[in-house]
């Protein structure tokens, strides 16, 4: 045969001196194996400097479970929290805070501050009143909206009044009291997850 691949009829005759193609395929199949790594690699590189970024600015990334702050947050949206931010202030009204669950403060649940202290928070058929004057609250669906009573009460020194923004599926500050500043672990800042909902608050 001398150095010749013979082939059925009606195909062509190729020397074995270019069989070091199939070396050469080989080769490119590593290089493919390498250039699909390699991506993984860099998204693993960054997830890490991210987290260090993250870690080094007071930044936390959690996850929502539930519904008592639909429509605003759904079940399962990530979430960047800054951890500092009351460390150099205080929460404010309208702010969405991750909090420890004062009866349980091993849990951590996700409100809306409300009022703070000093403060007189009242419900009316479901309208809330803040100094008597009527919160407005565009981000509660009507269909989340409670009609109940509630209050007066004042909201004590050191405290933070809390709510859901699903009004009539929350357990938050109307059940268990207001929120004692030390229990309030941050600020909600970014809704990172979904894309399509990307959100800075």
């Amino acid at each position: 045969m001398h150095g010749w691949i013979w082939y059925p009829e009606d195909t062509v005759f190729t020397p074995l001196m270019q069989a070091p193609n199939a070396t050469a395929e080989t080769s490119r199949r590593r290089t493919r194996s390498w250039r699909d790594i390699i991506p993984g690699l860099r998204m693993l590189a960054s997830v890490v400097v991210y987290a260090t970024f993250l870690g080094t600015f007071g930044l936390q990334v959690t996850r929502v479970d539930g519904l008592s702050m639909a429509p605003t947050l759904e079940d399962h949206d990530r979430l960047i929290v800054n951890k500092l931010v009351y460390q150099l202030e205080s929460p404010r009204p309208g702010d969405i805070v991750i909090l420890c669950y004062p009866l349980n403060p091993e849990q951590l649940f996700v409100k809306r501050v409300i009022a703070k202290e000093g403060e007189t928070v009242r419900i009316v058929d479901g309208q809330v009143y803040v100094n008597d004057v009527p919160l407005r609250d565009d981000y509660v669906s009507a269909e989340f909206r409670s009609h109940d009573d509630w209050g007066p009460r004042v909201v004590q020194q050191g405290y933070y009044l809390v709510m859901g923004d699903h009004r009539n599926n929350s357990s938050d500050s109307r059940d268990w009291g207001p929120v004692p500043k030390k229990y309030i672990v941050g600020k909600v800042e970014v809704r990172l997850w979904p894309l399509q909902d990307f959100k800075i608050f």
